[in-house]
């Protein structure tokens, strides 16, 4: 079964994916001129009104925090770590490139979401990849596949993964029993995720940025302590990138393919660009401006906070600490973070990754679960038994997942996000046209000083697409 999986997941990432989503990236970086690079600031500045909301949506921010909180969770300590094991250290300098070109994917699919967005029988947004295939696309069939399969990754396996690094980096620093931490894992997300969307939204938003400000306060002191070998260090990221380093060994092909391999799935993995997992969280919100393309640039910040920001911290303690150097025995996943920390600041280290990954991995828990549950409904059109049963299950991987092995979890990590991403990437590329009409919209109602708002009159061949209610202008 493991070979069978193996083999499978090898096909997607090294004959498919890997270059659909450089491709699609890369083709969107182009088509919006380097969207991420001339409206740097602007996403900063999106985030100065974010805080509106209405009764049927949730806040800027709050859909920030949400698809921040299930970006910011195991691939930024653990995946990092099994990048580095894996692919050496030019997969940190892939990861790179996979934020930089998927903030523009992030722009784009998370524009689409807003467009086509719906409201549920509870009042409240609904959207995401499934609603714009079938509302956009007029393809319901797809909507379906791609729910299927986010379903199996967010509300399934990728919690199984969460609460597998919690429960190792328990056992690490605390030497807690598996067991008792799932218990544990399970009634706390149980009381969020049974509270619903806003639920969600509101511990994210407070348990996020904070743990994110702590993490790269420590992370930021670590570095000032190492600040002359970080020359080196970043030296060394980008010849392992190129098989520089590896050319006197004759491996260099294999060190590439390596090193991009690793690179690209634990970047996907943590900043989801192109995914079709943090649409699901823009749909939820009220955009400020009040156009789908502000939600846009909310998600673009998103994928540079988690990637380029957490991601290169994280990758900065571990490669600073020389752990990687001298390995004492097969160490990967979150057991090397705890040792690169606790060498930099102490044993006190491996206990702060332990209660940060908890912060970290327990919200994407929630978050993960908020995903599905928006895709269930487009399944199932808000049936209430159903989602009973599902939220039972989703926290029965939850329990799973703190037994679990982890390559084997991992593994089927990789195939349920390699299929959504395909899935999605094939949706947004047949969409994009629409997504680029908005940008011009929205920045050209900018250039001319106006507040950046959405008229769907100016747009008859949208009419019939868009959910009858959503986007009229009110009189005022």
């Amino acid at each position: 079964m493991t070979d069978l999986i193996n083999f499978i997941n090898n096909i997607l990432w090294r004959s498919v994916l890997i270059y659909l989503l450089l491709g699609v990236g890369i083709y969107f970086t182009l088509r919006t001129r380097f969207i991420q690079l001339r409206h740097f600031s602007h996403m900063f500045s999106v985030l100065k009104n974010s805080t509106k909301s209405d009764s049927a949506g949730i806040s800027s921010f709050q859909a920030l925090c949400t698809s921040l909180a299930a970006r910011v969770g195991t691939g930024n300590l653990t995946g990092v770590a099994i990048a580095l094991t894996a692919g050496g250290p030019g997969a940190i300098f892939w990861m790179w490139v996979v934020a930089f070109i998927g903030m523009a994917t992030s722009f784009i699919e998370s524009t689409l979401a807003q467009l086509y967005k719906t409201k549920d029988n509870n009042g409240n947004y609904r959207g995401g990849p499934a609603y714009y295939m079938e509302k956009g696309l007029g393809m319901r069939w797809m909507g379906v596949l791609f729910s299927i399969f986010l379903i199996i990754a967010f509300g399934l396996v990728f919690n199984a993964v969460q609460a597998n690094s919690i429960a190792q980096a328990s056992a690490v620093a605390f030497n807690f029993n598996p067991i008792y931490v799932g218990m544990a894992l399970v009634m706390l997300s149980g009381v969020v995720i049974f509270g619903g969307i806003r639920s969600i939204a509101r511990v994210a938003e407070k348990v996020v940025p904070l743990m994110a400000v702590i993490y790269l306060l420590l992370a930021l002191w670590i570095i000032a302590q190492n600040i002359e070998h970080m020359p080196a260090i970043l030296a060394l990221i980008v010849k392992s990138a190129f098989g520089l380093q590896e050319a006197a060994a004759g491996a260099v092909g294999y060190g590439i393919s390596q090193a991009m391999t690793q690179g690209v799935q634990r970047g996907l993995f943590s900043n989801e660009a192109g995914m079709g997992s943090a649409p699901n969280a823009a749909a939820s919100a009220t955009p400020y401006p009040p156009h789908p393309a502000s939600q846009g640039y909310v998600q673009m910040l998103g994928v540079f906070i988690d990637t380029i920001v957490i991601c290169s911290a994280t990758a900065a303690i571990i490669l600073s600490s020389g752990v990687l150097d001298h390995p004492q025995g097969h160490i990967s996943g979150i057991e090397l973070t705890q040792r690169a920390l606790s060498s930099a600041v102490g044993d006190w280290g491996s206990t702060f990754v332990a209660v940060a990954i908890f912060f970290f991995a327990f919200t994407s828990i929630i978050a993960n679960y908020a995903y599905a549950e928006s895709n269930l409904i487009f399944l199932e059109r808000n049936h209430p038994a159903g989602l009973l049963a599902f939220r039972c299950v989703a926290l029965g991987m939850v329990m799973f997942g703190s037994l679990a092995e982890l390559p084997m979890v991992w593994r089927l990590a990789d195939i349920s996000m390699a299929l959504m991403a395909i899935t999605n990437l094939t949706a947004i590329l047949l969409l994009s046209g629409v997504a680029f009409k908005l940008a011009r919209d929205y920045n050209q109602q900018r250039s001319i000083g106006k507040l950046p708002t959405f008229d769907a009159t100016y747009y008859p061949e949208l009419q019939t697409q868009l959910e009858p209610g959503i986007w009229e202008r009110k009189k005022p």
